[in-house]
Parts: C-alpha cells; structure tokens; sequence
C-alpha cells in the first residue's frame, strides 16, 4: 500500500461536501468552518467540485467499509491530482455530524465544552494530520442524551423568553460533541418558543418529560376550569396527543408514553376516585396502551419509551402496569445519583430502581448529576459524588441490561461540565477509569499546573458535607439554603415548640430546637473541610495564568465558595437561634449578621462569575436562590434587633459600645444618630470577642 503524505491545511481550506445539505449538515459545516477559521486565522470555503477539495465531507459508499451502523463515521485519505485529501464519510446524516465534529476535537483542538469551559483556542499557521484510516468506535448506549432541566439560568441570561437559539445552539452543540443524540430542551417552556424545532434541525432525536406525555401541552393549561380526568374526558386528552404527535412526526422521536397528574404529581391528586393500586395500574395501562396505538397509527415503528418514575415505579414493580411490547423502560436514581426510589418529603424508602433478571424487553436510566428538590441538591454546584461513585453507579446498571437510553439530567449546563464529561465517557464506552479520564479531562481545558488541578478535581469530591448515613447523602448547595429559610420563617412566625415536618428528612422527628442544632453540628466540620479546600485552590489559581486562572475560578473555587459561604451562613444561623433562645440577643445579633455577611459572600461570586458573555447567567437563580436567603436572614437581623434595642436602636451601643466615662454625662440631643445593623453589628462583635474570649 501506498503510503501518503501528511495533509496539510494552510490558509485558505476548501470543503466540498458531496450530498444534499439537509439542516444538520449545514449547522455542522457550519461549526467545522467556524472552528477552522478560529485556529488557522481563514475563513474556509466551500467549492463546487471535489477536485480543489481538501475535506470531502460524504456518506459512505459499499468500498468504503465503514461500519454498517447507524452514526457511523470513518476517516479515509487519497491523492489526487498531486494533493492529499481527507474524506469524512457517514453511514447516516448523524455519522456525517459526528465525524465533522470529532474531526476538529481530534485536529484542532476544540473540546466538547469548549463554549462553556471559555477554552483558549490556540491560533496555528497549519495543520498536519497523518493519513491513517479511521473508524467510529459502536457507542455503549443507543440513545444517549440530556435533560435540560431546572434550567432557570439559561431562561435568565439573556432577554429573549423563551431561550433563543442564541442560547439553544450552545447547548446542543456541546451535546453532540459528546456524542448524544437525544434531547428534553427544557421544562414546561412556552411551545411557540425554538426550542424543539431547533433540536430537531440539528440532527438530534428528541423526547419529552415524563409529566408531558408525547410532549402535549399539559391539560389544564389547554382547558383552564375542567376536570382533569381520562376518566371523564377522554377526548379532550386524546386531544392535546393527537395534536403533539402531529406537530412531531416528521421529527426523530423517542416518544415518552404515561400519565402523571398536573404539575407533575401523581393523577389520583387530580381525580381521587382511583384509591388503590389496581384502579391507579389499570388507568394507567390503559391511558399508555391508548397512547402507543394513537402514534402507530401516526409513524412508522416508533421508539417509545416509559419512564418508571415515581409512583409509576411503584405501581410497575408491583405488578399493577402492563406496557406495550418494545417500550423501553426507563429507570430513576433518587436525584443524589444512587439508583434507588427518591425520597418523598420524610419517605425514603430506597427500594432497588433496576430491572429483576426476569425482566425482559429494552432498559435505560435516567440519571441526575443535578437536581432541584427543596432539601439538600445540587443545583449551582458541581455533583458532590466523586467520580468513582458515578462509575460505580452507571457501570453497574449497563450491567443490569440498561444500557438502551441515558437521558443525563444536565441542568444548566456551565457548573456541571466535569460530571457531564464523566457521562460522556460512560455513555459512549460503557465504562471509564476515573484517573485517566481526570487528567484528559485537565490536559484538554487547562495549559499548566495539571497536576494540582487533577488533585482540586479529585479531593472537591472528599470536602463534600455528609448529612445522612448513605453514600450518596452529600450536601449540595440547595442544602444551605432551603433549611434555612425554612427555620427563619418558623422562627420569626414564632412556631418552634414542635418539629418542623419538612426538617425531618435531614433531623429527625426532634423537638424544633435540636433539629436547628443537628444542622449546626453537621456544619461546623463542613467549615473546616470546604475552608481546606479552599486555601488549596487559592494557591494553585495563584501559580495560573490569566486564562487558566478564569477558568479554574468559574469552575472550581465558585463552588468551593458556595459551599463555604453556604455552610458559614447556615452555621451562624443556627448559631443566632441558639443564642436567641437563652436571650442573648446581642449575641444573636453578631452571629445573624455574620450569617448575613458569608450569604453575601455566595452572592457576590454568583455576580463575579457573570464575566464577558456570562454576564447575568445567574439572575435567575430562582431554585437554590440566595439572594433570597440573604434578604430572609436581613429580615432576621432587624427581627432580632428590635430585642432589646428598640425603640431608639442607641442602648447596645449605650450599654456595650460607649466609653464608660460618657454613660453618665452625655446629652441625648447630640447622641441619637443610630449605628447601621452592620457598623453596630461589626462593633459588638469586637466587644464580645475581646470581653468575654467568645467566638463571635
């Protein structure tokens, strides 16, 4: 065999690309001409005639031998008319995408999350790349893909509502990087927004929330004031699906079947007639049965899925559900990461969610590597877990036969990257080892100081906060917030004799006050830990340069610092009851300011993490919310200082503050102007500190 000589790409690069350009081809030259343009300096152009062509972009041919696969791609090179030309050849429209993109990761450098990592692209005067065939390795799991959910920053950064494709193109692009081809654009969002339509025209194969069956618009926002009952109207619902699948059949769909209530609850909260589990499993038999026979009417062999969430779980593993042949059954982690049934309020039954050997037919996972649940996720934060646990937890359920479908619940994308890559190896290798892919991982997005890097990656996951005896019960941000505001309102409604149910998952059923005391123990070593941690980040970043600097801060020490800020702030929170309690209310007004100013802390790197184009990406950080925590505990401090300061907010200065040799002789006419919460706050906490040596 002939041996060819390297090609090299220079200057101006010619593209021919030998097929009809459909929607994804023309998004994907279009990303390939950007992306050469960005490291060589030239804008390409695409030409008539394959002859000029360096990159021939084509599907294959029978000669080609590319793997006879669906999203098959393969590299082949050849020498005419004294120049070398690369062909990337596709068994289908999406092997065509997948081979263009890999082709400028593998040659140019451009990283999946190059968007979201703010990579630095390096700029060249050529490109050589060696003449060695290549062919796409078979991905692990067939349908693979992201649920952008709980994606209120993305709904935030810019004007537009619904997201624009100025937000949506990112996204998507950043997924087929990593190989998915499968998308839920979203939650409950306007339908006259792009979203789906967009999707679909970049290649990907969309599905639908498990509470929007079919992707239908939801029934009492189509008939405000109706009952929302199959039972009783049947038709109205057969409605909204027939309607959805009109609108889609023309798309690649992984038709989600089920029937949940509205607002994404169990449908008997709607119609309570059904009061046991044989009527629940029969409806629902029924409603799915209904739903498949309307699409194969519609479509030709559809893909349909059902999502085993919830009470639909329940009612499956109880034998009360019979799905249609074929349907895929898709299982739930408990949105910690660990593949057994979530907790519900105080309920945390963990039952097992993964198929019996004795079930057959088709299986996938829906996986959280964040979530939103009003106790203790992660939401603004990197997944707690370590990598390891990930692995573990993914490896062992393809080991269960349910590697069909991975629908990755990816949030909002920007602060879960390290574990969204940690997906990407899994779904499409079926397995990872954790080290090598941490330091490619490091190497691909970081020019220098790799090695102090890898050890920030690895040992953010040993500073987490432990608040249960399982190893998936790790804190994450949501943690420090939602507790809290929940003791703040209890407290200042003047309601804490009793426990507070919604604190009992994370305490206990314990009078109210050891409940508030049972999160101060967890949190003074989460202190200590995340302060540990954070010391060691703040002397890499200061060996960085200025980009790997950027970088590391947006994806490493912004966590770090909401944990920290979080954990402090809920400290002194609890610290402030405790004081309050035993009437110290000076004191306990030095410890809620001090909650206030580390809450602050929080906030301030949501802002000074809004740089250049991420400017107001966290404006709408409505689900973990902080700036919601730090304005509930600004009310607490005022609460707390009308305790012994009011009316005139002058006797703690007077009793704590002013010279002893001024009490007695100063006029109240020239000595009324009131400290501010936090100038007084600032000097009793000095007061306090050097009188009675107490750590205020």
């Amino acid at each position: 065999m002939t041996q060819i000589d390297p090609l090299k790409l220079e200057g101006i690069v010619c593209i021919y690309a030998a097929i009809e350009l459909h929607s994804p081809l023309q998004y994907t030259l279009s990303i390939l001409q950007r992306d050469l343009e960005k490291v060589l300096d030239t804008k390409p152009v695409t030409v008539a005639s394959s002859d000029e062509a360096r990159l021939i972009i084509r599907l294959a041919e029978e000669q080609d031998n590319c793997p006879n696969r669906p999203e098959a791609f393969s590299y082949r090179f050849s020498k005419v008319n004294n120049h070398v030309q690369m062909m990337i050849i596709g068994r289908d429209e999406l092997g065509m995408v997948y081979g263009i993109l890999e082709f400028t990761r593998r040659f140019l450098d451009i990283q999946p999350f190059w968007f979201w990592m703010d990579q630095t692209i390096e700029r060249r005067s050529e490109i050589l790349i060696s003449c060695d065939s290549y062919d796409s390795p078979e991905a692990k799991v067939r349908f693979r893909g992201w649920f952008v959910n709980d994606e209120v920053c993305l709904i935030g950064w810019k004007k537009p509502y619904p997201p624009s494709r100025e937000v949506w193109e990112p996204v998507f692009e950043a997924l087929l990087r990593c190989g998915g081809n499968m998308i839920i654009p979203g939650t409950d969002l306007p339908r006259d927004g792009v979203h789906y339509k967009l999707a679909a025209e970049m290649g990907l194969w969309v599905t639908h929330h498990h509470a929007e069956p079919l992707g239908a618009e939801m029934f009492l926002r189509a008939f405000p004031g109706r009952m929302a009952s199959y039972q009783q109207e049947p038709e109205l619902f057969e409605s909204l699906w027939h309607e959805a699948i009109e609108e889609q059949k023309e798309w690649k769909v992984l038709w989600v079947l089920s029937f949940r209530g509205q607002g994404d609850a169990p449908f008997w909260m709607n119609d309570p007639s059904f009061d046991t589990s044989e009527k629940r499993g029969a409806m629902i038999s029924k409603v799915i049965k209904r739903q498949y026979d309307m699409i194969s009417g519609k479509v030709a062999n559809p893909v349909c899925c059902v999502a085993l969430y919830g009470e639909i779980s329940e009612l499956y593993k109880g034998g009360y559900i019979e799905l249609p042949k074929g349907v895929i059954k898709i299982w739930a982690d408990n949105g910690y990461g660990k593949m057994v049934s979530r907790r519900h309020n105080n309920l945390n039954y963990r039952v097992h969610s993964l198929p019996s050997t004795d079930d057959d037919g088709k299986h996938g996972v829906y996986y959280h590597i964040t979530f939103h649940d009003l106790q203790a996720s992660n939401h603004l934060t990197l997944f707690p877990g370590s990598a390891a646990f990930l692995k573990q937890e993914m490896e062992s359920a393809f080991a269960a036969r349910a590697s069909e479908y991975v629908l990755v619940n990816s949030g909002n994308i920007r602060p879960h990257i390290y574990s969204l890559d940690i997906m990407r190896e899994l779904w499409l290798a079926g397995e990872i080892e954790v080290e090598r892919h941490l330091e490619r991982f490091v190497n691909s997005y970081y020019s220098e100081q790799h090695e102090d890097l890898v050890d920030l990656y690895r040992s953010y996951a040993e500073s987490a906060t432990p608040y249960g005896p399982n190893e998936d019960d790790l804190a994450g941000d949501e943690y420090y917030h939602h507790p809290a505001r929940q003791i703040i309102g209890r407290w200042l409604q003047g309601n804490d004799a009793d426990p507070d149910p919604r604190l009992i998952w994370a305490t206990g059923e314990v009078p109210f006050a050891d409940q508030v005391r049972g999160f101060e123990k967890r949190l003074e070593p989460a202190i200590g830990k995340w302060s540990k941690w954070l010391n060691l980040c703040d002397s890499v970043l200061f060996k960085l340069g200025a980009d790997d600097r950027r970088r590391a801060i947006d994806q490493l020490r912004f966590h770090g610092e909401l944990h920290l800020s979080g954990s402090e702030g809920f400290y002194w929170l609890c610290r402030a009851y405790r004081e309050f309690g035993a009437k110290r209310y000076p004191q306990a007004f030095v410890c809620a300011s001090e909650s206030l100013w580390c809450y602050s802390r929080g906030l301030a790197a949501l802002r000074e993490s809004e740089h250049g184009k991420w400017k107001n990406f966290y404006q709408a950080d409505w689900l973990t919310n902080i700036s919601s925590t730090v304005q509930n505990v600004d009310t607490l401090r005022r609460y707390i200082r009308m305790h012994g300061d009011s009316p005139d907010f002058f006797l703690w200065y007077k009793e704590y503050l002013m010279p002893e040799t001024e009490k007695h002789i100063y006029l109240e006419n020239t000595h009324r102007n009131p400290l501010s919460d936090d100038e007084l706050a600032n000097q009793l906490k000095q007061y306090f500190s050097i009188a009675s040596n107490h750590d205020l």
